[in-house]
This record gives C-alpha cells, structure tokens and sequence, in this order.
C-alpha cells in the first residue's frame, strides 16, 4: 500500500447540516500534522463522530474544505486512510459462527503477516475464538486486529477502545504510539476515556457544539513550566494525567454551561 505524500489533515470553514435541518458542524478549520497523534475531545453531541465520517468520506461535505493526505476524501480515493466508526463496530459478520483465522485471512491477514502476528500478541487473541461464543471485549480485540492489519498513513477513530479491558487498552494504545514513531503516520483519535493518555497525544482538539474552540499541540495546554516538576517518573505521569482529566472536565463543564439542561423538568411534566 502507498503512502500518502503528505500524511496530514486539513478543514477549513467546514459546515455541515443534517437532513432533518439540525445544525452539525459550523465553520469547523483544524490541521493535524503528519506523524501526529491527535485527540479530538468534546461532550456527547459535540461533532466529533460527524466531523470524522465527514473526513472519511462517508458523508458529503457540502460547505468548507477537507484535505485527508493532501486529497479531497470524497471526491479522491483515499488510498492509505483507515477508519474506524460506527458502521465498522456494528458489521455483523463478527458476530456470526466464524473464526478469528478466517476472519483476518479475509481482511489480508495472510498477506500481511508480521503485522496480523502482532496484533494478535499486543491485543492477547486466540486465534481458535469462534466470533459468536466471546466476550464483547473479546469481539473489539478482534475488530481492531482487522481493522488494522492492513498498513496505513492517516487513522481516523472514534472511540474504539470502550470495550477494551485497562491492560489490552494500554497495550493498544502504545502500539498506535509506536507506529506514528516509526512508520511517520498520522492519528486523530476521537474518546471520551483519558485515562493513562498523558503521554499519548502530540495535539488536541476541541470541540463545542459542532466549532472547533481549540487546537494546538500538547505543549501548548500543557507548557513546560507548569508540569508536575518530580524526579520521579511515576509521579510525573499520574500529575500529567490528572491535568489532562482536569481539563477535559473543565471543557465539558463550560460546554454544558453554555449550551444548558437538554430537557428541562417542566418540558417533561407538560409530556
């Protein structure tokens, strides 16, 4: 598989509108650079899974640019992108009487070997489960394993890992670490779960009804001076976790602030 030129994301002023005429995105402009692990942070309802079908190509974007790889996603292939969304979590086949072996020799598995071979160390699959006999946990592991076997330039996720036990997710994560390292790809990974992430994202994004508010890179939310100064290196890591949780709740505070209760007590008493 070829590598994207340019293995960066660009939108500028993207807007889109459902077509039942509820407003989703407005003028949304963000850059992901190449070889950058991105979280795209928000509260429910913020945008995000919109934003990445939008990225993906799965849905039109009518107003505003988007540059996956330095290509137009719906209009151009998209050649060494991989998403992971909705649609892929809900496919049925995972769920049926079939083995993990036929399943990822269905994706490639054979063809790319030393990669099928580490996914199923990293994620801890038996190659012998029969898909409609495990564990919800059990069936992810596996999705991710297909999702993933095929090499790629730009991922795009959204929340993938919910599934996933601490340990499988730690193992996951770090192994997406690993290939921005070495192979120069790029991630935006949409999540709610910012457990253990600290040292994770090179960028984040954030999203508030359907707008970007912020963007930038880890330092600069997190600027040197104000990080947990300690010679311990478990210390360091717990304080950087902690600022992260902190300011993600503080975003989704001032989020359900600004937009108010959903549904207010009396609207309920007049239904």
């Amino acid at each position: 598989m070829p590598d994207l030129p340019t293995p960066d994301i660009s939108v500028s002023d993207l807007s889109y509108t459902y077509p039942n005429g509820k407003k989703g995105l407005s003028n949304v402009s963000f850059h992901v650079p190449s070889s950058s692990r991105t979280l795209l942070i928000g509260s429910n309802g913020a945008g995000k899974s919109t934003l990445l079908r939008l990225l993906a190509g799965k849905t039109l974007a009518r107003d505003g640019k988007i540059l996956v790889g330095g290509v137009d996603p719906f209009k151009q292939g998209l050649e060494g992108v991989t998403y992971l969304g909705v649609e892929w979590v809900l496919n049925p086949i995972v769920r049926t009487d079939i083995s993990v072996t036929e399943l990822l020799h269905s994706v490639g598995g054979s063809y790319y070997t030393e990669r099928r071979d580490e996914l199923i160390s990293i994620l801890d699959i038996d190659v012998d489960w029969r898909m409609h006999a495990v564990s919800d946990g059990e069936r992810r592991r596996v999705q991710l394993a297909m999702g993933l076997v095929r090499p790629w330039s730009i991922l795009l996720l959204d929340e993938v890992t919910v599934d996933l036990d601490c340990l499988a997710r730690w193992r996951f994560l770090d192994w997406l670490k690993q290939e921005t390292e070495k192979r120069g790809c790029t991630i935006l990974y949409a999540t709610h779960i910012t457990d253990g992430l600290a040292n994770w994202p090179t960028h984040l994004v954030r999203m508030t009804l359907g707008e970007t508010r912020q963007y930038g890179s880890i330092a600069e939310f997190f600027p040197p001076q104000s990080r947990a100064e300690t010679s311990h290196v478990e210390d360091a890591v717990i304080g950087r976790n902690s600022s992260l949780l902190e300011l993600v709740m503080r975003w989704q505070a001032e989020d359900l602030v600004e937009r108010g209760p959903r549904l207010s007590a009396k609207k309920l008493q007049k239904s």
